[in-house]
This record gives structure tokens, sequence and C-alpha cells, in this order.
């Protein structure tokens, strides 16, 4: 499909920033491109930007009146061409490898000035392994090879992931567990750490690499601190106003729930193995948060939002 859903008066013009966004899925390559895109289509819009998003069909509504949304999925790129006329920078959220590069071609023949990545934390560790294997870096390598100006952003765990139904498997059932039964069942509840960043943050570090050239040809990772998986209970509790039960399970226990819900079992693994890693090495693995340059803090130009706002936020989600 390739017509326009005009929301706003806003005409089409240079300068304007395409978004993608696509279902959340639990397949491999997942990521929140729904809470993401449109913290960053308003933050856009408040820099005075057009903004333009190509959406999957059940993620066309909810934008801002401004926004040009044109239904479609950036995993059959050819199929919404027109998007990418007069773009400026695209944001590349739910790409495949498949077919990313017939995306990048369309931005290229539109002369995009600009293409910044939401990348995972995977890369360096496919690297080890065969190119027909790669997922994460099959699509940097692509866009690094575009010609166009490129910034990937290797975010941490997205804290609206949970509500959106994409990672983290750690918390992904929490909403429904404490709402059902006030309980939180986990694996490495009590030693069990996982890194975080909330959303806005997240658009914010992307807006300002779509506007600027101070992130161009680099890797921008977007981490927060590791949060251990009882302070998160606690924050949820206190924002509730009452206790909420918890249930130390077992990796396989936890395994066998996320497993009922629909994960894969590569998000299994790299879900109970970041609760153990973070839990064992806690404190290399801040030092390593902190020493990021820049850093979010550098980035945005004020202290990160926290978990306790992120749950403040939205905590009916948990009523």
């Amino acid at each position: 499909m390739d017509g326009f859903e005009q929301s706003g008066e806003t005409p089409v013009s240079a300068g304007t920033c395409l978004l993608t966004v696509v279902s959340p899925r639990r397949d491999e390559g997942n990521s929140p491109t729904g809470i993401v895109g449109r913290c960053l289509a308003r933050q856009l819009l408040a820099m005075g930007r057009h903004v333009r998003v190509v959406a999957e069909p059940d993620q066309c509504g909810g934008w801002p009146d401004t926004v040009e949304v044109v239904e479609g999925t950036i995993t059959r790129p050819l199929e919404c061409a027109r998007a990418f006329d007069g773009v400026e920078a695209v944001f590349l959220a739910g790409a495949h490898p498949s077919t990313v590069r017939d995306a990048l071609a369309l931005a290229r023949n539109a002369r995009t000035g600009r293409v910044v990545l939401l990348s995972s934390h995977g890369p360096e560790y496919e690297a080890a392994h065969p190119p027909e294997t790669w997922f994460w870096l099959a699509i940097e390598k692509a866009v690094e090879h575009s010609g166009i100006a490129w910034t990937h952003i290797r975010p941490s765990a997205v804290m609206g992931a949970v509500v959106e139904g994409t990672y983290p498997a750690t918390g992904s059932d929490w909403p429904d567990t404490v709402r059902a039964d006030g309980t939180v069942r986990e694996a490495f509840l009590d030693q069990g750490h996982y890194p975080f960043i909330h959303e806005e943050d997240l658009a914010a570090v992307v807006a300002a690499a779509l506007i600027g050239n101070d992130h161009t040809g680099t890797v921008v990772e977007a981490v927060g601190p590791p949060l251990s998986t009882r302070s998160r209970i606690r924050s949820i509790a206190t924002a509730l106003g009452r206790d909420i039960d918890t249930v130390d399970l077992a990796a396989d226990e936890s395994r066998a729930i996320w497993r009922r819900r629909g994960w894969p079992d590569g998000a299994i693994d790299v879900t109970l193995y970041a609760l153990e890693e973070y839990g064992a090495r806690l404190a290399e693995l801040v030092q390593w948060t902190v020493a990021q340059r820049p850093s979010v803090q550098d980035i945005i130009g004020r202290p990160p939002r926290t978990y306790d706002d992120w749950v403040r936020e939205n905590i009916d989600a948990f009523r």
C-alpha cells in the first residue's frame, strides 16, 4: 500500500524526518519501535521538524495530528517507496536484513542525508559467527555501506517495552501477574540485574543524532544503569501503595513461563544470561556503563529519567 493518510495540514517539504515502525513482535530483531517512535515524533515536532511515519497497519493510530502516516512496512520497503520522497533523515527501526538494502537504496535515491539505525547489543557477538547467521550486524553493515551518513544506536532494554509487548522478557508478564494476584514470579529474583533506558531518553538520543552531526559515523551506546529485579518490584509496589508478593523461580521455570508467552529461546537465553551476568559482575558492568562517552546525559543535556519516573507514568498498566 502506498497511500498517505494525511492527519494534519502540514505540507510535505524538504527537511522531513521519516520514522519506521513495525508491530510488536517477539522474534529475532524485535524492538519497541512504536513507543520509541511516538516519543521521537513528539520531540521532533517540538523542534519544528516535519515528521512522516511508515507504520504497519496496527501502528497507524495514536500519532500527533501533524504527523503524516504512510501505511506500510519497512520490511517490504518497495511497496511504500513514495514515503522516502523529500526525506532528509531516516530513523530506521524494525528493518530486516533481507530487505534493508532496498530501503537504503530508496533513501539514497531520494538524496536522504542521514540514517539513524535502532540497533541492538548483538553485533559484537555476531561478528564471531558466519555472515549468513548475522541479523543486527548484517543491518549495521548494510547501513555503513549505503553511502549515506549514519549513526547506530545500541540501547539498553527500553522500560516501556514491557507495556508494548517487546523486549525484555524480564518483567514482560509483571503487568498481568501483578493485576491478577499481586505477585511477581521470576528467576534470579534476589541477585538479578538488567540495564534499562526510558523510551523518552532513547528518543532524545535518536533526535540528537538525526538533526546534528556530532554522532555521524559512530556507534552510540544509549545505555542506562543495571537495575536490580528487587528494586524494580519495589518501585511498582510503592506507586501502587501496596505490597507485591514474590516467588523466586529456577531458571528453567522462568524459561517455561516465557516460552508459554511466546518468547523464542534466543530471547530467553539472552535474558537469563544478562540477569545472571549483571548480578555476578555488577561493579564491572556498572563501570562500563558509567564509562561510555558520550553518555546519555551528555547527549540529551539532562539527567536520564529513572525507573521510578517510568512507573509513575505507567502505573495504570499494573492496577
